[in-house]
């Protein structure tokens, strides 16, 4: 065991534990069980990280402190690399707006470096986890600047499963187009579609998703890194304007995202209406997608005393007591996914609200809801597309069954008769779709 001290008292660390004194302070003090901070935000912080490294490695003249820093640029490239994942053992919700990750982050990094350098974990006074490590930054400036990372590049990937939905919908729109059906408003019998339309409309709903996802990234890329606690730039020295300009441009080439300085980074540290907003647009995809689902489920409902229009595939056992039973399980598994982003939707506004002053201290909780949606849509859509929409065959015979039984094509003769006359045929003919045909063409012909 090793012991690690600071001005609230000293505690006890396994020898070989990357983190140190702060993060086990935290992992005791939010100890609810929940769920580990997202890794995605992890890795986002250690690009930060790695961006203020490679900065001041090329501002120090110093050799031990060059020596330093290209350590901890190790380090953060080992743990990019997937060593050491264990090491960040925090609950996602957490006091202190994060400083907490951030400190687990610092500190797993600073005893990896130390390592790399041939030294004892523990050595703070060669790599310090905040004087080396966090130079330059505040939890407030690194924290939010790695959740747009994250978000962004959670993103690009969701913008992609919206292309290929979109494309998979659009397939059976061309596959389904000669295939007639009964349109349907709020459950009863309507105007006859073609099973492909209802495909297209589909895919068109999608497309204004994929686009609205692709647009709001410009939101994401401004970022607030170089205004440590309050959004505020320092003694604006020589040293710290070009290790501001030099962190910027160093993550953007790590990243592979334009990002920019904020205007008014002051207003970035304490504002979260961007997040609201995205987490808005993801909101809308999950309607979207709870909508098709739905419709999916209804349409695929039977065998025999459903609507029988489409076929799921049938992927697992639907009943302990039913044999043969099959369920539509990937639409309720989506619908699920939706129902959660809805609902982190939700947390995320109410969390951004009760910012106060320069900062918000609920950002790990608009930072878990965010990119949990974000994670469960990525893998939601594919696994929709691949086991439900690609695989599900239609039934052009139930289709035609349930138009010829249904009296919907009265419609047409509305135009020509007037609505209250047809209303009158249809009720004398008992809603008899061929008795109603036949009155229809007779009254037309009179």
């Amino acid at each position: 065991m090793r012991i690690e001290k600071d001005f609230l008292g000293e505690t006890a660390l396994p020898d070989d534990a990357l983190y140190g004194l702060q993060t086990l302070r935290a992992r005791d003090n939010f100890a609810l069980g929940y769920k580990q901070t997202h890794p995605q935000l992890i890795r986002a912080m250690i690009l930060v990280k790695k961006a203020a490294a490679l900065t001041y490695t090329r501002l120090e003249q110093d050799p031990e402190q060059i020596k330093r820093y290209q350590a901890v640029v190790s380090a953060c490239d080992r743990l990019l690399a997937g060593e050491g994942a264990d090491m960040f053992i925090l609950d996602a919700l957490q006091g202190g707006a994060g400083t907490s990750t951030n400190m687990n982050v610092n500190e797993v990094i600073a005893n990896l470096a130390l390592s790399i350098l041939g030294k004892a974990p523990g050595m703070y006074e060669v790599v310090h986890p905040l004087d080396t490590v966090n130079r330059g930054q505040s939890t407030n400036d690194v924290y939010p600047t790695a959740l747009r990372i994250a978000g962004i590049t959670l993103l690009r990937d969701l913008s992609g499963a919206c292309a290929k939905l979109q494309e998979a919908l659009q397939k059976k729109e061309l596959e389904f187009e000669g295939i007639k059906k009964l349109g349907r408003t709020e459950l009863m019998d309507a105007v006859p579609v073609t099973l492909g339309s209802e495909f297209g409309a589909y895919a068109q709903a999608i497309a204004r998703d994929r686009w609205r996802l692709y647009k709001i990234e410009e939101r994401l890329r401004q970022i607030n890194l170089g205004g440590a606690a309050v959004g505020l730039y320092g003694k604006n020295d020589a040293m710290e304007r070009k290790y501001r300009f030099g962190v910027l441009e160093t993550l953007r080439e790590l990243t592979g995202i334009g990002l920019a300085a904020a205007e008014y980074p002051m207003d970035i540290t304490q504002n979260n209406d961007v997040f609201v907003e995205v987490s808005g647009l993801l909101k809308a995809l999950a309607v979207n997608m709870m909508k098709i689902a739905g419709d999916l489920r209804l349409m695929n409902s039977g065998p025999h005393g459903g609507l029988g229009e489409i076929k799921l595939a049938p992927l697992q056992m639907g009943s302990t007591i039913m044999p043969g039973k099959v369920n539509p399980v990937m639409p309720e598994m989506l619908i699920q996914v939706a129902i959660r982003v809805q609902a982190n939707d939700y947390a995320i506004t109410a969390a951004a609200s009760l910012g106060e002053f320069e900062l918000n201290p609920f950002l790990p909780l608009i930072a878990d809801a965010l990119l949990e949606s974000l994670s469960l849509l990525n893998r939601g859509l594919p696994l929709f597309r691949t086991k439900c929409v690609e695989l599900l065959r239609p039934d052009p015979e139930r289709c035609a069954a349930h138009l010829e039984a249904s009296y919907a094509f009265a419609a047409a003769w509305a135009s020509r008769l007037g609505y209250d006359r047809v209303n009158r045929i249809i009720a004398a003919c008992g809603g008899d779709p061929e008795r109603i045909k036949q009155a229809l063409d007779a009254a037309l012909a009179q």
